[in-house]
């Protein structure tokens, strides 16, 4: 029996990371989860505004719990972690702050107000709760036998505690169980909770570059064949930074940084073809090829919508 569930694929989902959203519909396909793409999403702001008095900067997060509700779902789920920290924070605001919740339901001159009623959750508490690490182990066709991968966290899949999607912040696992679920070798590194610049690569690359080779060069010294993402902007700076890292660090190997879809996609026997490893500044194919990786397609991929 499918599952339905409320999908927010986020901005970036429509163009630079549309091989995120891609392997997400796919891969849910495949245990039997339909993602209902959000028929009036708006952008979630990208960040959570920090600001006491500024309450504007929630309103575009609440609104898509609205368009939840108005979609007849009580939850909604993204792969991006940029939007789901957003999401979910903003919606911990309203439903803990009464007076700021009234404001905001003054603000947005809704037909009803919002009852601060719907849940956010991110991919991997889709794959963690509800599928579960059995039963995707169950389902591989492409084990990804001898290919060492370093998760990746970043800061807005752990930070603040409250909407951490492990159990164990200071100590993740979840992206190393999946990994391990793959038939991949998880490899951890101290680094990979650490912030790797954000938006300042905007502002100022450089810094954003010396965070990438910190990042990079603590698992490279681990022998890691490929990093395993779950935020765009991680992807970005990670891996569109590595040019400049290696300005400061000739010796920086290239490392491929593919989001956890990716992966999991490939290791359900999913076309490479369809996975957009070209579309990376470090290409992943030689990796894979070296390890035996690239078989023949077993899922029919799911196309993003325009």
């Amino acid at each position: 029996m499918t599952k339905r569930i409320a999908y927010y694929p986020g901005c970036t989902a429509k163009s630079y990371a549309k091989y995120m959203d891609s392997t997400t519909r796919s891969v849910m396909k495949e245990f039997g989860i339909e993602l209902v793409e959000l028929s009036r999403w708006t952008c979630c702001g990208t960040f959570f505004g920090l600001a006491d008095d500024n309450l504007t900067s929630q309103l575009a997060p609440i609104r898509n719990m609205i368009r939840t509700r108005e979609d007849g779902f009580s939850e909604v789920t993204t792969t991006c972690s940029m939007c789901y920290n957003t999401l979910k924070r903003a919606n911990l605001l309203f439903q803990n702050d009464e007076e700021k919740a009234s404001r905001l339901n003054a603000f947005m001159y809704e037909e009803e107000d919002y009852k601060g009623d719907v849940k956010v959750l991110h991919m991997l508490d889709i794959i963690k709760e509800r599928i579960g690490i059995t039963k995707i182990r169950g389902k591989i066709t492409n084990p990804l036998k001898g290919l060492k991968i370093a998760p990746y966290y970043g800061c807005t899949l752990l930070r603040p505690t409250e909407v951490t999607i492990d159990e164990n912040p200071e100590k993740p696992s979840i992206l190393s169980d999946l990994i391990f679920a793959l038939g991949g070798e998880a490899v951890e590194a101290p680094y990979m909770s650490e912030c790797c610049g954000s938006y300042l690569t905007v502002k100022d690359k450089h810094l954003v570059a010396d965070r990438t080779n910190k990042i990079i060069g603590s698992m490279a010294r681990k022998d890691v064949d490929i990093i395993m993402v779950s935020c765009p902007l991680c992807q970005f700076n990670l891996d569109q930074r590595q040019k400049e890292a290696r300005e400061l660090n000739s010796s920086l190997p290239e490392v491929p940084i593919v989001y956890f879809t990716q992966l999991m996609a490939l290791a359900l026997g999913a076309d490479p073809k369809d996975l957009g490893f070209k579309e990376h500044y470090v290409d992943p194919t030689p990796v894979l090829k070296k390890r035996k990786l690239l078989g023949t397609a077993a899922i029919v991929p799911v196309k993003a919508k325009k």
